[in-house]
């Protein structure tokens, strides 16, 4: 994704997205409700329009008729018919992606043993508990074995065993070389990722591996980073961990080097820095937060993804 812009009449809903994310990884999105998650992964699927920005998935346009069963999406509403069975909805379902014959039986009963649905097979979908109900709607999106899994908040009010057992699905999927793209306001579940986009007011903060993001903010959990990007201004920050202006240039070629000092120190901030801003550490309860400041900046941390997505756009 390179330079994404929604807007709905006067309202931006997405501010320049940019990112790449590898194949095989569990790839979190995570964000305070009403921040664009959503509207993110409509995109991603192809079916948000936008004002601005390019969008490739799996080496195609997003939405294109090719992705229709490379690509399994699960909503946050539910997406199954409440007075069939599970089997009625997967073979409904599986016949809709043009499954026929065994092909349609073969692909029901993988992704019944998959979720881990046999035992409620025959039962109406309506008589199922919230995490049946989500491992349903997961049924369904990998019927056509995807090969991206797009899931808008799918743990979302569930109990912490259910939510552990569907994040060991996730990992098994990844395991197996599905990439995986998963958005929530938890921010716990950020441990069970591979990478992390940030999210806020329609901008992305970060996108980045877990760790790096931690080394970065020099902070515990990823929702103490979070707060350290969302305001710089309060607490103290970690030595080398200054957050650099965003870069508004186009990532360089493959192989290009990336700019800022070669020992990888982030690039002095000072001259950005409002005059009579607060000093670090002296941070104050009721201090205004500071603007969100990008963390996939080449200069400040590097996105090892950024120049093959460049090199990808350009039609090399």
């Amino acid at each position: 994704m390179y330079g994404l812009h929604v807007a709905r009449g006067d309202r931006t809903l997405l501010d320049d997205i940019s990112f790449a994310i590898p194949r095989g990884a569990i790839v979190g999105l995570l964000g305070p409700s009403g921040c664009g998650k959503t509207t993110l992964l409509r995109s991603v699927v192809g079916i948000q329009s936008y004002a601005a920005g390019h969008v490739q998935v799996l080496g195609r346009p997003a939405g294109a008729p090719a992705l229709a069963t490379r690509v399994g999406y699960v909503t946050q509403a539910p997406s199954v018919y409440a007075d069939l069975t599970v089997l009625e909805n997967l073979r409904y379902f599986s016949a809709a992606l043009g499954l026929r014959g065994w092909r349609r039986e073969h692909a029901v009963v993988r992704v019944v043993k998959e979720v881990d649905l046999a035992d409620w097979a025959d039962q109406p979908v309506g008589r199922l508990s919230g995490g049946q109900y989500s491992r349903v709607s997961l049924a369904v999106a990998l019927l056509g074995s995807p090969e991206l899994l797009v899931m808008d908040e799918p743990t979302v009010g569930l109990d912490p065993l259910i939510r552990q057992e569907l994040w060991a699905v996730f990992r098994r999927l990844a395991d197996e070389g599905t990439t995986l793209l998963v958005s929530s306001h938890v921010m716990d579940e950020a441990d069970r990722c591979d990478r992390l986009l940030l999210m806020r007011d329609g901008r992305l903060l970060a996108s980045c591996a877990r760790t790096e993001l931690l080394a970065h903010t020099g902070c515990a959990n990823v929702e103490s980073a979070f707060m350290r990007l969302v305001r710089p201004d309060r607490g103290a920050t970690a030595a080398g961990a200054t957050v650099g202006p965003a870069s508004t240039s186009v990532p360089g070629p493959a192989g290009a080097p990336e700019p800022g000092p070669a020992d990888g120190s982030p690039p002095e901030a000072a001259d950005a820095a409002p005059e009579g801003g607060p000093a670090t550490g002296a941070a104050s309860s009721d201090a205004v937060p500071a603007p969100a400041t990008p963390l996939f900046d080449g200069a400040v941390l590097p996105d090892p993804h950024a120049s093959f997505f460049a090199s990808e756009c350009r039609g090399r």
